[in-house]
């Protein structure tokens, strides 16, 4: 049986009527549950969509969305990156459901329990579809690795700074300020 968005949309509300809180994805018309984050990859993309937020939104530039954001593929397929943004030229309003278009940034967050190489699929998949740059943050290996569909990958490490001038003109971001601080 293969299974449809409106069928997400379905198990979505008969989860939310049992208190159950997962994510869910579409891949080759099967539904994929994904549980919570674990604390650190979770406050990753917390202070991610914080420092991108404070440079987007005095600058109207777009929408920081969070993993709760889910796209439609052009392959029907239903996927929500951990952080992602539309520009306000792209998307001038937000739907009251799941974006019908690309972002033009998507970022994945590698968890405990992720491995790398499906979370670079998931990257490769959005670039194929029109996404401009994709993000993997890996805090096991504290890197970033930038992806663009006309690039080789850029791997920065905590003495690097992360620009993404085609689409935050002038923004930059220490890659050290990703990490969770230790108090």
């Amino acid at each position: 049986m293969t299974l449809t968005v409106q069928d997400i949309k379905q198990v979505q509300e008969i989860l939310q009527k049992n208190h159950l809180d997962y994510q869910l994805e579409l891949k080759d018309g099967k539904i994929i549950l994904m549980g919570p984050s674990d604390i650190q990859s979770s406050e990753i993309g917390s202070r991610l969509i914080w420092l991108l937020m404070n440079w987007v939104a005095p600058r109207n530039l777009g929408r920081v969305l969070d993993s709760s954001g889910g796209f439609i593929l052009s392959n029907s397929e239903l996927k929500a990156p951990d952080v992602s943004f539309i520009s306000a030229a792209r998307l001038k309003q937000s739907p009251r459901y799941f974006a019908q278009m690309m972002p033009d940034l998507m970022v994945e967050i590698k968890s405990q329990s992720d491995r790398v190489p499906p979370l670079e699929e998931k990257i490769q998949l959005f670039l194929s579809l029109g996404t401009q740059v994709g993000i993997l943050i890996d805090p096991d290996e504290e890197t970033v690795t930038v992806y663009r569909s006309t690039e080789e990958p850029i791997v920065l490490t905590n003495a690097d700074t992360l620009t993404i001038p085609e689409l935050f003109p002038g923004w930059e971001l220490a890659i050290a300020q990703i990490w969770p601080p230790q108090f």
